[in-house]
């Protein structure tokens, strides 16, 4: 039987996981997780099935017993980029809807693409080991053997041994207010957690360091190192149960029970990963002006939009993340005002005119729905799947009204809920949903849908009108530097939030005509973003001074370069040091590569053309 997930060697058609239990040492000296994972795998045949094949990739195993029996097993060659399938046997099979325990004895090599193990040096304080996993795409596989498939999804249980605090993607059994304080630096404690909300392996997720907690709202605790928590808890306390109580308003109430906050170290390779329970976030939202929050409003969509209802494969990415673009921009408009909304769309239409230039425009890539046949879901990974999924959504909001497509919104969650599918149960489900509203003028308007060409048409989709109020300001300074003669002043961006200076920057840095190099220095100076405390600042100018072919700055871009581990910074900066100075480039790279998560690591070697 042949799944529908391309990224899964995994027979889950013919079995599925119904329960996960992990036990796991995280043993810092060897830089290992290790330990048994328990799968509870339901037969799916009439016809029984004597074999059930797992995903696995570079993990060491030792034995495998089903039902408590030894069990013959067999790890087949490996093949890129989807691993090493692993076979065990089930002799005579089991009949439909009954039950089998695997129990697999495991632990992860140095090979595992989902772990990243940072030194004391690596870390804020310098103090102690840290480490986390990042498990989306396809990489829970490489540290446990499981279906790794967003068409799976169970619950699961933790018990995780660690000389330091932990956190995971569930709930912690026992005195959650005061865990991470339980236990001495130094000394291995056990820490169980339950998620019992069904998820998929990707969402499987842990970390430990020196860790220590705040209170931020009445559901919410932000976890970080003791040196930020102060600064951390101050950031994010203002936002987070807005950002919740929003989210509620346009879908239904939260599921999950808790939403917390783990601050990363730098290297973390993403904005957010939403983790159920805990969101793993970069360190850069905390900019000591609360002016980045929004990435929450991102995260905490994510509650319903792929943590609660999930894309069945990577080919339908856009239903995650498309979705949760859309629900973010309704949050942040409804706590902050409309004109957010567009202005935020505005910005992410930038982002994807420059993914959609970065690939071609008649790139497969910039489809909506992508072939994964023998395809790395990383390497297909841009803002084309947030971008022009949220302006499916935001066409069809406007096509059939936002009264009645704010009726929709609550039954799509509910209908999908603990369950995955593809871009065609998403058609069906809308399409139904407004033939049954009986408006014949809705029905006509849906009726002349052109759904193939949504899904499959690359490059840019048809730009919709938005509001630019807050955008025209960015706009209008921005043509003013196209003058050589202009002569700027701090007063011009004084009353400018963080997104409009950011706006700004992302224009100058598309002038046909680069700035000069002594024009570059002196808007990095005039308007403080050459040192500014926002990452995204401070990298967006630097983008602009390499443009401008600015020798001055390249010590500063690779400095920075290793202070931040963000696919979003390190890609296209590598990308622009490399048309200034190759040699520079590929120096900055070794010299840094070892701060840098694998799966960042790995597409900044395909950037800069020496990926094996």
């Amino acid at each position: 039987m042949t799944t529908r997930d391309p990224c899964s060697l995994s027979n889950y058609n013919a079995w599925y996981t119904k329960h996960t239990s992990v036990d796991f040492t995280i043993d810092f000296d060897a830089k290992q997780l290790r330990g048994s994972v328990v799968l509870q795998i339901e037969s799916q045949t009439d016809k029984k099935s004597e074999e059930v094949i797992l995903d696995s990739k570079f993990v060491s195993i030792s034995r495998i017993q089903v039902n408590n029996n030894e069990a013959k097993w067999d790890v087949k060659a490996h093949t890129e980029p989807f691993g090493a399938p692993l076979h065990i046997a089930i002799p005579g099979g089991i009949s439909k809807g009954e039950l089998i325990h695997i129990k697999i004895d495991v632990q992860t090599t140095d090979k595992c693409s989902a772990l990243q193990w940072l030194s004391p040096a690596q870390t804020s304080n310098g103090k102690h080991p840290y480490m986390f996993s990042q498990a989306q795409p396809i990489n829970a596989r490489s540290i446990f053997p499981c279906q790794d498939s967003p068409d799976v999804k169970c619950p699961f249980s933790f018990r995780l041994a660690s000389k330091f605090p932990v956190v995971a993607s569930g709930l912690f059994v026992g005195d959650r207010e005061n865990h991470h304080q339980t236990a001495s630096l130094g000394t291995e404690t056990v820490y169980e957690f339950e998620q019992r909300v069904p998820i998929p392996a990707y969402l499987f997720a842990v970390a430990s360091g020196d860790i220590a907690t705040a209170r931020i709202g009445p559901r919410s605790v932000v976890a970080t190192g003791p040196n930020e928590l102060v600064a951390c808890k101050w950031e994010l306390e203002n936002d987070v149960e807005k950002f919740l109580e929003a989210a509620e308003k346009l879908v239904f109430p939260y599921r999950w029970g808790e939403y917390n906050v783990l601050i990363m170290p730098p290297s973390f390779p993403y904005g957010g990963m939403e983790n159920p329970i805990y969101t793993f976030a970069t360190p850069a939202v905390i900019s000591g002006d609360r002016q980045n929050v929004d990435l929450f409003a991102h995260e905490i969509s994510h509650g319903w939009s792929g943590n609660l209802v999930t894309n069945c494969s990577w080919e339908h990415f856009w239903l995650n993340e498309g979705w949760t673009i859309y629900l973010q921009r309704r949050i942040v408009g409804a706590v902050n005002g409309e004109a957010e909304f567009h202005f935020s769309a505005l910005l992410g239409w930038k982002r994807l005119e420059d993914d959609v230039e970065q690939f071609g425009k008649d790139h497969e890539y910039t489809k909506l729905i992508i072939n994964h046949d023998n395809v790395n879901p990383d390497d297909v990974y841009s803002t084309v799947a947030y971008e022009k999924g949220f302006h499916l959504l935001y066409y069809l909001d406007q096509l059939v009204g936002r009264d009645n497509f704010d009726k929709f919104i609550p039954h799509y969650f509910n209908k999908w809920a603990g369950k995955s599918l593809d871009s065609f149960e998403f058609r069906d489900t809308f399409m139904d949903f407004f033939n049954d509203m009986g408006d014949a003028d809705v029905k006509t308007k849906i009726a002349a849908i052109d759904w193939n060409d949504k899904f499959y048409t690359p490059g840019l989709p048809p730009k919709p009108k938005l509001d630019t109020t807050l955008a025209n300001q960015c706009f209008e300074l921005a043509n003013k530097w196209k003058d050589p003669s202009f002569e700027p002043s701090a007063k011009d961006v004084e009353e400018f939030t963080a997104n409009q200076k950011l706006t700004f920057l992302e224009t100058v840095q598309q002038f046909e005509t680069p700035l000069s190099p002594e024009r570059a220095r002196l808007l990095g100076k005039v308007y403080n973003v050459a040192t500014s405390t926002s990452v995204e600042v401070k990298t967006s100018y630097q983008l602009i001074a390499l443009k401008s072919n600015d020798t001055a700055c390249l010590g500063d871009v690779v400095e920075w370069l290793g202070h931040v581990g963000r696919i979003k910074y390190v890609r296209p900066l590598l990308r622009a040091l490399n048309k200034v100075d190759r040699q520079l480039a590929l120096d900055a790279f070794e010299r840094h590569k070892d701060f840098y998560h694998p799966v960042c690591r790995g597409m900044a070697e395909k950037d800069l053309g020496i990926a094996a």
